[in-house]
């Protein structure tokens, strides 16, 4: 049986894509290599709870934004629905001395700055006010390929302003470091600025300022949490496809591409539960979500253009360290817990806090980020009743987890205790006395468990790293140079789930020639 698009994996991207070609009409097959579909978006259970790997909050699902587009586009848009977080603070960010709560108010956050700054008052204001003013400017940046003459029209106006956009050429090769420093921002004020830095995995002396700007504007327009959590919005991505005709074939991962001359015409893959079968599926248009430069790999980096190779020559962003846990008898909100995520910091300087933790191993003054998905949504049914999830995330450098794990397993899981025993010391002193004794689950992720369930390169999150380098112009897309082979990934369009989503949505729109995105999206 031939198919009209074979989709190698199931990542979000993949799942958008083939949700999208499979609700239009196309015959669509996704391949996924592990039991669940959603990449790092998926969900497992373990002692009757079910986590979800890697996501924790959202952006641009409100109207009009891609995500509501996309769900609005599938008929989803009344049954996947997100509630906000708190707008007056949506990332409480905490290091010794001090305290700023992120609102979805760029004036009322730069009034917070300057309380806690005073004498630093006037380049906090003009460094929130640049930023809103290129968020905006950003935001209002047409689509290059408008498919209708009412956008066509929008984007003629737009066009004519030209000249606003050229402000933004000043930052393209800017590390959000760099821009602290153009503004003369304090150390301490930088710190609670991009205290975030989880979200990327990256510290301001390495992080693409552009990157930056546009997930904390995304956040400040509105930070979302599924209220049936993520497990229904990538359920309704696989019930559209499979309610069209469309099928997800799991525990088959692709070791290799049909070719004839520079044309892809399917793929051969390895069924690998308890009957190994090797299966060939061919297809009129192969879509690649998973790691681009792996498959260019399996089928011959010299089979692509010398533009494409130096593209796919990317480093992969760094890998992360999970807790995933419930705890029992306590009341989180009673202790300063709701509607927000906490990131804190025992090392004021975030860019040496990141050297310490990955390039060095040293979690004695850790940065990391806590969320309670339980809190922010009336769908019990992630946990047993009367448990509730909280989730630890920071960074974890993959090549020593490995080592670790190669070398000695026992040595392996005593750094995982370590780090995560780093994190509890610091919740049981400022947040949650005597947290230990409340956990009634735990279990921990390193770099390693990354790439045995997601296939990850490195264990990396969020696909090419991040740096001013990696934004741009000169980014991967979905061009291949090969015929009928389309990249659709983190690394070939954006990471994160409003990213990944938007990059199937991309896609789709360029094969299909229909509307999804919109023009600002």
């Amino acid at each position: 049986m031939e198919f009209d698009y074979v989709v190698v994996g199931s990542g979000l991207a993949g799942l958008t894509f083939g949700a999208l070609m499979a609700k239009s009409g196309r015959h669509v097959l996704l391949l996924e290599a592990h039991e669940y579909p959603g990449g790092y978006g998926h969900t497992f259970e373990l002692g009757g709870h079910r986590f979800n790997a890697q996501l924790h909050y959202v952006w641009n699902c409100g109207e009009g934004r891609t995500v509501h587009n996309m769900l609005k586009k599938l008929e989803l848009h009344e049954t996947v629905t997100f509630s906000k977080y708190d707008s007056d603070g949506f990332d409480h960010m905490r290091m010794p001395g001090h305290a700023l709560d992120i609102p979805c108010d760029y004036q009322k956050l730069s009034m917070r700055l300057q309380a806690l700054f005073p004498a630093n008052a006037k380049n906090l204001d003009s460094f929130v006010m640049e930023i809103q003013e290129l968020s905006e400017l950003i935001d209002r940046m047409p689509s290059l390929q408008p498919r209708t003459w009412a956008t066509y029209s929008k984007a003629i106006c737009e066009l004519f302003r030209l000249p606003q956009y050229t402000r933004l050429l000043k930052y393209r090769k800017a590390t959000l470091q760099d821009v602290f420093d153009r503004f003369q921002i304090p150390l301490e004020a930088q710190t609670l600025i991009a205290l975030q830095w989880p979200d990327f995995l990256l510290p301001p002396n390495q992080l693409s300022f552009f990157a930056w700007l546009m997930l904390f504007s995304g956040y400040c327009r509105g930070a979302y949490y599924p209220d049936h959590h993520f497990e229904h919005v990538v359920n309704s991505l696989v019930g559209v496809i499979e309610d069209h005709g469309g099928s997800i074939l799991y525990e088959h991962k692709v070791i290799d591409f049909l070719l004839e001359g520079d044309q892809v015409l399917g793929v051969v893959a390895e069924q690998i539960d308890n009957q190994p079968e090797i299966l060939e599926f061919r297809a009129s248009n192969t879509v690649c979500n998973m790691d681009p430069r792996c498959a260019a790999e399996i089928i011959g980096l010299e089979k692509f253009s010398r533009d494409v190779r130096k593209k796919l020559n990317y480093a992969y962003s760094p890998s992360n360290f999970m807790a995933y846990c419930t705890v029992e008898g306590l009341d989180l909100t009673a202790h300063g817990f709701g509607k927000w995520n906490l990131f804190h910091t025992e090392e004021p300087d975030l860019n040496k806090a990141f050297y310490q933790m990955y390039d060095l191993g040293d979690y004695s003054k850790p940065s990391f980020a806590v969320t309670t998905p339980g809190l922010l949504t009336d769908d019990k049914s992630d946990t047993l009743e009367g448990h509730q999830i909280m989730e630890f995330l920071t960074v974890a450098n993959y090549q020593r987890f490995w080592d670790l794990k190669m070398s000695s397993p026992a040595a392996y899981k005593r750094k995982k205790q370590e780090i995560f025993d780093s994190i509890l010391d610091i919740m049981e002193r400022d947040y949650l006395p005597n947290l230990r004794q409340y956990l009634s689950f735990q279990i921990t992720g390193s770099p390693t468990t990354n790439k045995r369930y997601c296939w990850s390169p490195m264990g990396n999150s969020y696909g090419s790293n991040m740096i001013p380098e990696n934004i741009g112009p000169g980014r991967l897309d979905h061009r291949s140079s090969l015929r009928q082979f389309h990249f659709c990934n983190a690394s070939s369009g954006y990471a994160g789930f409003a990213g990944t989503i938007w990059t199937g949505c991309k896609l789709y729109e360029t094969l299909s020639q229909d509307q999804v995105l919109g023009l600002y999206s």
